[in-house]
């Protein structure tokens, strides 16, 4: 995935106070409800239809299923001190896999987003009103989805929304990674929340990515 990111402007903003490090605090904040075009709504809407159960990452080849397990085996290590029980963190990893990868998503880079957001937590709630893992406004199940806001507390519709609607700000913002993540935070141009989600995709950064 491209992941152009404007250094300076991040820079430029002085020493940020490392948010991910207070436990549980969601940092969504009001993300702007704005207009689609018909094209584009119905484009997100194919986009986020069809979650069910986990599914099953797509590994065509020895090399590949290597890889997958080796990632899940570290980043799983790395998830106890969020998700305790290991067929919690087996099942989150492997819906992330799939979903970050259909969107064409760092893995790294969502899980930093996800720490940033929810801290793995699946109930969060922000100030906002955003929902879930990935922090997701309630509005998104009205434009793209069936409108179903409960869906959003759930693992893979909360994932699938989440990497979707990150992928649509990339494609808004031209890959410019910095703006892309400042609009899925509603603070566009500001560069506290961009540097949280890099500092914490650092600390899940893998070779598969």
């Amino acid at each position: 995935m491209p992941r152009t990111l404007s250094r300076r402007r991040v820079l430029q903003a002085g020493t940020l106070v490392p948010l991910l490090a207070v436990p549980g605090l969601v940092q969504a904040g009001p993300q702007l409800e704005e207009p689609l075009a018909d094209s584009v709504r119905t484009a997100l809407s194919a986009a986020v239809a069809g979650s069910g159960e986990p599914p099953q990452p797509v590994l065509g080849s020895a090399t590949e299923r290597q890889a997958y397990a080796h990632w899940l085996a570290h980043t799983s290590q790395r998830l106890t001190r969020y998700k305790a029980h290991p067929d919690e963190r087996q099942e989150f990893l492997q819906t992330l896999w799939y979903e970050a990868r259909r969107a064409g998503l760092s893995l790294s880079l969502v899980l930093g987003l996800i720490q940033v957001e929810s801290a793995f937590r699946k109930f969060a709630i922000s100030s906002a009103g955003a929902r879930g893992y990935m922090q997701v406004m309630p509005f998104w199940s009205r434009l793209i989805g069936d409108g179903d806001e409960g869906l959003l507390f759930q693992l893979q519709p909360n994932l699938r929304f989440g990497c979707v609607i990150l992928r649509h700000y990339l494609e808004r913002e031209r890959d410019d990674l910095f703006m892309a993540l400042g609009r899925y935070n509603g603070s566009r141009g500001q560069a506290a929340y961009p540097r949280a989600v890099l500092a914490a995709q650092r600390l899940w950064l893998h070779k598969v990515d």
